[in-house]
């Protein structure tokens, strides 16, 4: 598999780029699931979250080509929580759902490569199609991801300009001729240039870029034109379609070049029924997105 090959073909084939986060906030666990104190210690917990979880996902099936659990809300559950993920990526498989774990590793050396071989090698004891990475501490941090990329078809998603609103604190420092964020995304051109799949012309090493920072969007395109981009900011955080697919590109059937994250505003609707809400609020960003590609 080549993963921007793969993820690009199955958004053209839905006509929309929206990925699913799977984050389960145990404080807002629809009533439905709930068991047990829902404390984190409580392993009713992770019942739930799972019941939960697997929902979303049986839901999702041939809806959205992707899914991005964030892993911090399964770790707060302990080494049940880990399992539970454990069993979900194998239930998004089954469902041909895509897995990008949001994790935002970054180290280096043996633990880099702890890191990378925990999750994109082909028998990983938690594998997943791609990974969140984060580069401050150089490119050597991301070696071992971008080894993945190249010899098992795995797909990388860099942090380059992200959408929270801290996030100018260090990536819009400026340097001698660039800011931080942009000499972060030069760094990856090489690398990205040479991961570019046969047949779509995108790159297996992407970078998340926020909706709500449109410019800055505009200058990563121009330094990374294959990358494919992981969009947060949607959704919840207050950014529109239009917004999130500002850097995406002229394809074969609208525009592309990436995915658009929303977590909240799917998993948990303002409604009484859970899952009229869930599905009202599913159509809703796969209709705008669909509408802003095309």
């Amino acid at each position: 598999m080549h993963f921007a090959d793969e993820l690009i073909g199955r958004v053209r084939e839905l006509g929309h780029p929206l990925c699913v986060g799977l984050d389960p906030h145990l404080d807002r666990i629809p009533s439905a699931f709930r068991k047990g104190s829902m404390r984190p210690v409580d392993p009713a917990t992770s019942e739930a979250v799972q019941a939960f979880c697997a929902e979303v996902i049986d839901r999702l099936e041939k809806r959205v080509a992707v899914v991005k659990p964030q892993i911090a809300l399964f770790e707060q559950l302990g080494w049940r929580g880990l399992q539970v993920l454990e069993v979900l990526v194998d239930r998004c498989r089954a469902r041909n759902l895509l897995v990008v774990l949001d994790a935002k590793r970054g180290d280096i050396g043996s633990t880099a490569e702890g890191y990378a071989r925990a999750y994109l090698d082909p028998d990983a004891g938690l594998g997943v199609d791609a990974i969140t990475v984060n580069p401050y501490l150089g490119r050597d941090a991301l070696t071992p991801f971008i080894e993945r990329c190249s010899s098992h078809g795995r797909g990388l998603f860099v942090l380059v300009k992200t959408s929270n609103p801290g996030s100018g604190d260090l990536q819009d420092r400026s340097l001698e001729t660039a800011t931080v964020f942009e000499a972060v995304a030069e760094m990856l051109a090489d690398d990205c240039r040479r991961l570019v799949g046969p047949n779509t012309g995108w790159s297996s090493l992407g970078v998340v870029v926020g909706a709500n920072y449109a410019e800055q969007a505009d200058r990563v395109r121009q330094r990374l034109p294959e990358a494919l981009f992981l969009v947060p900011g949607f959704g919840a955080q207050g950014a529109g379609a239009e917004q999130a697919v500002r850097a995406f590109r002229a394809g074969s059937g609208g525009r592309e070049g990436g995915i658009v994250n929303s977590s909240r505003a799917i998993l948990y609707p303002a409604c009484e029924s859970w899952e009229t809400g869930f599905e009202a609020a599913l159509d809703q960003a796969i209709d705008r997105l669909g509408e802003a590609v095309r």
